[in-house]
């Protein structure tokens, strides 16, 4: 176990059948609009000419993973060769990222890239990848606040009554998070930035067993992204106290935000697109933008990833190349101020 320690600056970055919220609603109207315009001819060189592989950074069954999977069947009608999902999780996503980072850039080769893209640099001494100079980014495809919960007998009620527990604990209540570093972690700090209230850090491999432990009551509170534990606060198995996007999930429109439970302007918010490695050509990443945001568009996709709590994003690969720049650029600082460093 680690302590949330020393200090952390804001972080702000900026199914069918279901009805979908208004904010997504508006989301999807922009999708409709953009997906409109016509797809770009066939890349030259016959691409693709075998299938094409997307490869996902963490071990299956999480948002990132179900999102890599969901888009490779997606797109591969329209590319017309098949569009695997691989899974290559390990040293905190970096074995993927460096995977595609020396793969040729042909277009057979994209990864499900978010955040630890940009905050792994600062984390690990050796590392073999630049978030800027080796990916080429094609479309963000959605972004998820993280979400604070507690078992539901835990005894606090709102944002105020947990941290007026954890301040009488003085530093002995557990806070789990996705692991070392991760974004649920960062979080974590922010709040102890925020509050000067401490925390003993417990880091997961992940969200998925973090959750679970939360609710067989292993460790009293967890910042995980929201859609890895949505269902389970649908359920009544998890008590949700709060998510740190600026205002409320549309897709738990009864949860407050942290900003509006008395600190204005905590905001942490993960993204998560498809990048390829840099060089491929640009035929290429512009036909896979448009693969990919005419599938976002489709209200099965759209309407699904909204009641996960994903907001839906879309855009240009250079929109989404600026969002990686400006994050690979942020997060030294935040994550020398938090403490957390890994080899």
């Amino acid at each position: 176990m680690q302590g949330f320690g020393g200090h952390a600056e804001k972080i702000s970055m900026n199914t069918p059948d279901i009805p979908l919220p208004a904010a997504s609603r508006r989301s999807l109207l922009a999708l409709l609009g953009a997906a409109a315009l016509p797809a770009p001819a066939l890349a030259q060189g016959g691409w693709p000419d075998r299938p094409v592989r997307i490869v996902i950074p963490v071990a299956p069954g999480g948002s990132l993973d179900i999102l890599g999977r969901t888009f490779a069947r997606a797109i591969t009608p329209g590319l017309g060769q098949p569009v695997v999902a691989e899974n290559h999780p390990g040293a905190g996503s970096n074995l993927a990222f460096e995977l595609v980072a020396r793969a040729r850039p042909d277009g057979h080769t994209l990864l499900v890239g978010s955040d630890p893209l940009a905050i792994n640099p600062s984390l690990y001494r050796r590392i073999g990848f630049d978030p800027v100079r080796d990916f080429a980014p094609i479309i963000e495809l959605v972004r998820a606040p993280q979400v604070l919960v507690v078992h539901p007998r835990h005894p606090a009620t709102d944002l105020a009554s947990f941290l007026k527990l954890a301040r009488e604990a003085e530093g002995a209540m557990t806070l789990a998070s996705q692991g070392n570093g991760s974004i649920g972690h960062l979080a974590g700090a922010v709040l102890t930035q925020r509050t000067g209230i401490r925390f003993t850090h417990v880091p997961y491999r992940g969200g998925g067993p973090a959750v679970v432990d939360v609710m067989a009551g292993h460790v009293e509170a967890l910042l995980v992204t929201l859609p890895a534990a949505i269902e389970h606060i649908r359920d009544g198995r998890l008590k949700a106290l709060a998510v740190t996007s600026a205002g409320r999930n549309p897709a738990l429109p009864q949860v407050p935000s942290v900003a509006e439970q008395g600190l204005p302007g905590y905001e942490v918010v993960t993204w998560q697109g498809i990048l390829a490695p840099s060089g491929t050509p640009e035929p290429v990443i512009a036909r896979l933008n448009a693969a990919l945001l005419e599938a976002l568009r489709r209200p099965a996709i759209a309407e699904g990833l909204a009641r996960q709590g994903f907001a839906l994003r879309g855009g240009t690969p250079v929109e989404f190349g600026a969002l990686i720049r400006e994050e690979a650029a942020r997060w030294p600082a935040i994550v020398r101020l938090a403490g957390a460093t890994l080899d």
